[in-house]
């Protein structure tokens, strides 16, 4: 059997690789060692140094081979996919091209090759495998317990209460040549709360400006609900707000003046980008602010009386008496989302104009907001093919009639 597999050399780089691929399909549908090697026309001592890394060895002095993992998680390459990276090298594919072929990032086969590959060149895949799994246990003595210099340098700075931020950029900048004193603001809070408690005095932790000794935990928290009606959110706002063929839905916000205390409300029609400006005189209370946007919805047309959208500000706890006295729903955007109501947001930005940032707005009447209105609502908008809002929103008033 052992001549089955004649000169190794004479077959060639590619058939090499397509018997080898052949070979492990095989093995991977059950058949055996021998079998496999039968078939794919190989010897072997071949399929054994395929798969074990190593010829067979028959007799009492054979030593085992250590045992290796099957494919385990696909977070880790397999000895399997080692191997085609080894022959997709050895045939001149390029590593994207491998890649792709193993369903991987071409970045974790560029990462193994330039991690597991000697020094003196010839990535071997089950030289690379062994590797790979000697790093992988865990746990790992932390770079901080590693090197009592750090060690020292580090608790001594947590004593002046520098922050782990200030730390980690100041033994860089200090210390520019000495990569051994550089460390990640994470690597000393995970030597501060996880990593055994030994690698930084235990007491440091509460020379953190948190003053926690122990980590608060964040992932799977739930949300708060923000107010304590329920809130009807954006994705459920009909389909036809968002693509803006039907007038009617609104994008509402506040802009805040001089200290907090003074406040104009927003609000822009999604279809025409017709402004409204609401004028706060009791301030920007929950009630407050219900009662003046109910007052400014009684103005509309029926037809223009469809929805709200608004972010999650305090100002519209009192958001279901809003629609109780209007029938206007209100839809809330996602947290940090402004973009969810994108023209409101240009629109404020426009009337910083009028507004500037850092003033008393409780000092415009009633009369300069409605003709600073009049005047946005008279402007050519490049969105609306230059027409005016104004223009736009007479249109759909005399077409409705």
């Amino acid at each position: 059997m052992a001549g089955v597999g004649g000169d190794r050399a004479s077959r060639g780089r590619v058939r090499l690789a397509a018997e080898r691929r052949r070979y492990f399909d095989l093995v991977a549908e059950g058949v055996g060692t021998v079998e496999a090697c039968r078939i794919v026309g190989v010897g072997r001592r071949t399929g054994h140094r395929w798969r074990h890394g190593r010829p067979s060895r028959a007799g009492a002095n054979a030593r085992p081979a250590p045992a290796r993992p099957g494919p385990g998680s696909d977070r880790f390459l397999s000895v399997e996919e080692r191997i085609a990276i080894a022959d997709g090298l050895a045939t001149g594919r390029s590593q994207r091209a491998i890649a792709a072929e193993l369903g991987r990032s071409p970045s974790t086969v560029s990462r193994e090759i330039a991690r597991n590959t000697p020094p003196a060149g010839g990535y071997r895949p089950h030289a690379a495998h062994d590797l790979a799994r000697a790093r992988r246990p865990r746990p790992k003595t932390g770079k901080i317990a590693a090197c009592p210099e750090l060690r020292e340098r580090v608790q001594a700075m947590l004593g002046e209460k520098f922050s782990p931020e200030q730390i980690a950029r100041r033994l860089r900048r200090d210390h520019p040549d000495r990569p051994e004193l550089h460390v990640t603001h994470e690597t000393i809070y995970q030597a501060l709360y996880v990593q055994g408690r030994g690698e930084l005095r235990r007491e440091l932790a509460r020379a953190l400006r948190t003053g926690r000794a122990r980590r608060k935990p964040r992932a799977g928290q739930q949300r708060r609900p923000r107010f304590a009606e329920p809130m009807a959110m954006i994705s459920d706002r009909p389909a036809e707000a968002a693509d803006r063929a039907v007038p009617g839905h609104w994008e509402g916000d506040l802009i805040i003046g001089k200290d907090n205390a003074s406040a104009i409300a927003t609000l822009v029609e999604r279809t025409t980008r017709y402004v409204l400006l609401v004028p706060l005189p009791r301030g920007r209370g929950a009630e407050a602010v219900r009662d003046a946007l109910a007052a400014t919805a009684a103005t509309l047309p029926a037809h223009l009386q469809r929805s709200l959208t608004w972010d999650q500000g305090s100002e519209m706890g009192r958001h279901h008496e809003f629609t109780i006295a209007t029938g206007i729903p209100v839809y809330f955007c996602d947290p940090h989302s402004p973009w969810q109501r994108g023209s409101n947001e240009n629109t404020n930005g426009l009337l910083r104009q009028y507004f500037p940032k850092g003033t008393d707005l409780s000092a415009h009447t009633p009369e300069h907001l409605a003709a600073v209105a009049a005047q946005l609502n008279r402007r050519p908008r490049k969105t609306l093919d230059w027409d005016t809002p104004a223009e736009r929103l007479a249109n759909l008033l005399t077409t409705t009639t």
